[in-house]
């Protein structure tokens, strides 16, 4: 009876794909790890080298499902924070957003030079891929039970994976463009910078204050269109943005920041209804890259991957922190150990490794099988011992000192991270 049986079969195998994969993360989860690694693990055991061999190979596509996806994350992420616990981070959280990513960018080109005799473009590219910290991994972790961190610290950490995305983003455009265009003065970007955060900013702002009022004013007769309403805004908020030549991630996080922080009829509804497109833009996201992953290539570059992750981790990261965060003194050498350790890495590197490919970058494979094996490294290391990590510094609350062990580390219950 069926008209398009191809068709129906492959929606059949769409749903059990995301079916199996929300299941891998669960276990993921019970094992301590987070749940991003069981969506990239079942994405790897789905791809061509896998058993069920699902050939993919777009990166364009892989690129494009990427921005969609972090787009909704951060406009859920912006959302769930609470603007009176964030506000006192507002300046620390900024200077690592921007300060912090450029010096671990810094860090990281200069040691792709030395230890993997990359040329000074190619190491700033990838030391601006894996600048950043991750919005999904670091509000997963953190938003997951039994995470009992020092409030002024969790704001802080959040706020910065947040925002410091379009830092990245710019340093990996201004990387592109240095090596497609070589005669191209780096001041010469300089203008663009501050015409991209500012637009991103303000479109943000306005989106995100427009939002509320127009659900207070139409009086919408069915619920669901205001969750209609709220996808629109967050796509509006980047589309706008990004065609103005603003920062549409940025804007989008500055919706959902604004508009999670003004009243409306409709705002425990939409919390709830983004919390689960979010959490489903994760799977799509996280599946999609997987796909994209030939695991012997993987094994191929372990090597030069180990020794980045080992230069982020234990160098990059921890110098960005204590260089962005030395103007603060409420926060002492262990606070700024914890937020040191505490910078996760996830979907935003692997995302913004296809774009050289995309520009045809010489030498692109190799940086984006780099950044995955970082991103899986990363995950399976900082995202379980947050919790013992802070509790041997003592930024651990008091709940997280003295209660139940039982609940493993990185645990993330997928009915939502708020």
């Amino acid at each position: 009876m069926a008209a398009f049986p191809t068709s129906d079969l492959a929606i059949l195998a769409l749903a059990m794909l995301l079916v199996a994969t929300v299941m891998a993360g669960t276990l993921s989860s019970r094992f301590g790890l987070p749940a991003l690694l069981g969506f990239l693990a079942l994405g790897m055991f789905a791809g061509s080298e896998g058993p069920i061999g699902i050939e993919f190979a777009n990166y364009g596509a892989a690129q494009f499902i990427g921005v969609i996806c972090l787009i909704f994350i951060l406009f859920s992420g912006g959302i769930d924070t609470k603007w009176s616990l964030v506000r006192p981070m507002v300046w620390p959280a900024l200077l690592l957003a921007t300060v912090g990513v450029a010096v671990s960018a810094g860090v990281v080109a200069l040691a792709s030079m030395l230890l993997l005799g990359f040329s000074p473009l190619q190491g700033f590219l990838l030391g601006a891929v894996v600048a950043s910290t991750d919005a999904a991994a670091v509000f997963a972790v953190l938003r997951g039970s039994g995470h009992g961190i020092r409030s002024d610290l969790t704001a802080l950490i959040e706020l910065e994976s947040g925002s410091n995305d379009p830092m990245a983003i710019f340093l990996v455009g201004a990387a592109l463009m240095l090596i497609i265009t070589p005669t191209l003065s780096p001041a010469a970007l300089m203008p663009a910078f501050v015409w991209q955060m500012a637009a991103g900013a303000l479109v943000g702002f306005v989106i995100g204050w427009a939002l509320p009022e127009l659900l207070r004013r139409s009086e919408l007769r069915f619920g669901g269109l205001a969750l209609v309403v709220s996808i629109a805004a967050a796509l509006l908020a980047y589309g706008l943005a990004a065609n103005l030549g603003g920062n549409g991630f940025l804007a989008a996080y500055v919706a959902g920041l604004v508009a999670g922080n003004r009243r409306h009829p409709q705002k425990k509804n939409i919390s709830q209804f983004q919390d689960g497109v979010a959490w489903l833009a994760q799977v799509v996201m996280f599946l999609a890259l997987g796909l994209l992953v030939f695991p012997a290539e993987l094994v191929a570059v372990a090597g030069p991957g180990l020794a980045v992750t080992v230069i982020l981790m234990f160098l990059a990261r921890p110098l960005s922190v204590f260089i962005s965060l030395a103007p603060f003194r409420q926060f002492d050498w262990r606070a700024k150990a914890f937020v040191s350790w505490a910078g996760l890495r996830g979907a935003v590197p692997i995302v913004l490794a296809t774009f050289p490919i995309v520009a045809g970058v010489p030498g692109a494979r190799t940086i984006f099988n780099i950044v995955f094996f970082v991103v899986l490294i990363s995950s399976i290391i900082q995202g379980p011992s947050l919790r013992y990590v802070a509790r041997k510094l003592g930024v651990a609350t008091r709940e997280i000192r003295d209660g139940p062990e039982d609940q493993p580390d990185g645990d993330v219950r997928l009915e939502g991270h708020s």
